[in-house]
C-alpha cells in the first residue's frame, strides 16, 4: 500500500472515530435534555418526595433512531410519563441535514434554554464556540414569521373565543410585569387554536377592544360566545365589536375569587355545594342548587354567595348544548397552556425586550396549534347542528 493511500485509510479511520465521539455526546446530550424536559413537565426531580400523589410519574423509556449530519444515532431513549401526557419537542422525527443544528437551537430555545446556555452546549458539542448573540442571531429568522402570522387571514367562524393575559417580567428601561394577552379559540368545527396574541404594559379593556378589532379586521366576523373574567369594562369591550355575542364568565376564575374569600376549614364543603350549581345538568336544577347554597352559606358568606346568585353571566352556557358545555365552563385545556408559557418565562429573571418574549411565546404558540390542529375537542360533533343554528339565527 502506498504512502497516500495509507494516509488516506487513516484520515478515514480518525474521521470515523470523531463522528463516533460526536454522535456519542450527540446522544448523551440529547437524552439529558429530554430528561429535563419531562421533568419541567412533571414539576419534579426524579425520585423526588414531591413526586408522591401528583398523578403522574416517569414511566420508562421508548427507543428510536435519530437521523443527524454525522450519521444515525441509534436506539435513542425517549422518556414517556405513566398518564402519556408528555410529548418530546425537542427533536423532530427527522431533521434536514443542512439546518439540523439550527433546528436544534430553535427547538432549545422555544423549550426555555437561555441563548447563553445554548451557547455553552453548542460548544461542547463542536469544540467552538457559539455566542449567546449568534444564538439570538439564529432566533430571530422567527421574528419574520411572527410578523408574517400576526397577519395572516383567520378563520369568518368560531364558536367560542377565550381571552385571557398573563404577565411576565420585561425589561423595557427597567424590569417591570407587563401582559401578554391570549385569543384563543374553538371553530365551528370543534378545533382549538391561538388566534392571535399581543404584549402590552398591562390589562386593560380599551387593550382588548384593539387586538378584537384587529382579528375582525382579519376575517373573524362571527362568534357566538366569549369566555373571560372579570375585568372592568371588559364585557362592554366585546359588545363594540362583537355585539351580538353571548358573553360568559369564566368559572375557573370565579372559583379561585371565591375561594380567597372562603375560611379554610370550609373551603372543602363549599366547593363541593358550589359544584353542584355548574355541573348542574340545566338552569332550573343549577337555581335550586343556588337556593341551597344560599341557604347553607348565604349567612356567613353573603357578598361570595351573592355574588354567583346574582350574575348571570355566569351561566350564559346552559343556552348551549349539553355536549359542549363543560368545554364552556371549565378551561383546562387553556391552564395548561398557560402553565406552558408561564414555565418557558420564568426560566429566565427577566425578558430582554419585547421582541425576545415575542419569540418564546410564538414558539410555544406553533407547538401548541400544530397539536391541537389534529384534535378536535370532545362533544362539538354531536354539537355541530345546533351550534349551526345557533349562528344562522343570529348572523341570518
Amino acid at each position: 500500500m502506498t504512502n497516500d493511500n495509507t494516509n488516506t485509510t487513516k484520515n478515514l479511520d480518525l474521521n470515523q472515530t470523531l463522528n463516533d465521539f460526536l454522535i456519542g455526546l450527540l446522544k448523551q446530550t440529547m437524552e439529558r435534555l429530554m430528561q429535563e424536559e419531562l421533568t419541567n413537565v412533571l414539576q419534579y426531580e426524579k425520585y423526588s418526595y414531591d413526586g408522591r400523589g401528583t398523578g403522574n410519574s416517569r414511566n420508562g423509556f421508548y427507543y428510536r433512531d435519530y437521523e443527524t449530519r454525522y450519521g444515525t444515532i441509534h436506539d435513542l431513549k425517549i422518556p414517556r410519563d405513566r398518564n402519556n401526557e408528555f410529548n418530546q419537542q425537542l427533536i423532530p422525527p427527522y431533521a434536514r441535514r443542512d439546518d439540523w443544528l439550527e433546528s436544534l437551537i430553535i427547538r432549545m430555545y422555544a423549550n426555555g434554554v437561555s441563548t447563553r446556555e445554548i451557547a455553552n452546549i453548542i460548544e461542547k458539542l463542536y469544540g467552538n464556540s457559539y455566542s449567546a448573540t449568534t444564538i439570538s442571531n439564529i432566533t430571530d429568522v422567527a421574528i419574520d414569521e411572527v410578523e408574517k402570522w400576526h397577519k395572516r387571514d383567520l378563520k369568518k367562524r368560531y364558536s367560542i373565543i377565550y381571552i385571557d393575559a398573563l404577565h411576565v417580567k420585561l425589561r423595557r428601561t427597567t424590569v417591570d410585569s407587563d401582559a401578554v394577552y391570549f385569543i384563543l379559540g374553538i371553530d365551528e368545527d370543534g378545533y382549538r387554536e391561538v388566534i392571535d396574541f399581543f404584549i402590552g404594559t398591562n390589562e386593560s379593556a380599551y387593550v382588548w377592544e384593539e387586538n378584537l378589532h384587529a382579528i375582525k379586521s382579519r376575517g373573524v366576523e362571527q362568534v357566538l360566545l366569549f369566555v373571560m373574567d372579570g375585568l372592568a369594562g371588559l364585557d362592554e369591550a366585546v359588545h363594540r365589536v362583537y355585539p351580538k355575542a353571548e358573553i360568559q364568565r369564566c368559572i375557573v376564575h370565579k372559583i379561585r375569587s371565591s375561594i380567597k374569600n372562603i375560611r379554610k376549614k370550609d373551603i372543602s364543603a363549599f366547593t363541593t355545594d358550589l359544584k353542584a350549581v355548574y355541573e348542574s345538568p340545566n338552569m332550573e336544577l343549577a337555581k335550586n342548587a343556588l337556593d341551597e347554597l344560599n341557604q347553607k352559606w348565604g349567612k356567613s358568606y353573603r357578598k361570595v354567595v351573592d355574588s354567583w346568585c346574582y350574575d348571570d353571566q355566569l351561566f350564559t352556557y346552559f343556552l348551549f348544548p349539553e355536549s359542549i358545555r363543560k368545554c364552556i365552563y371549565t378551561t383546562n385545556w387553556i391552564e395548561r397552556f398557560n402553565k406552558e408559557v408561564r414555565r418557558l418565562t420564568k426560566t429566565k429573571d427577566s425578558l430582554p425586550n419585547e421582541d425576545a418574549c415575542s419569540k418564546l411565546v410564538y414558539f410555544k404558540v406553533i407547538q401548541y396549534n400544530e397539536i391541537w390542529s389534529t384534535k378536535k375537542l370532545r362533544g362539538f360533533a354531536m354539537a355541530y347542528d345546533d351550534l349551526q343554528e345557533m349562528f344562522s339565527l343570529k348572523y341570518s
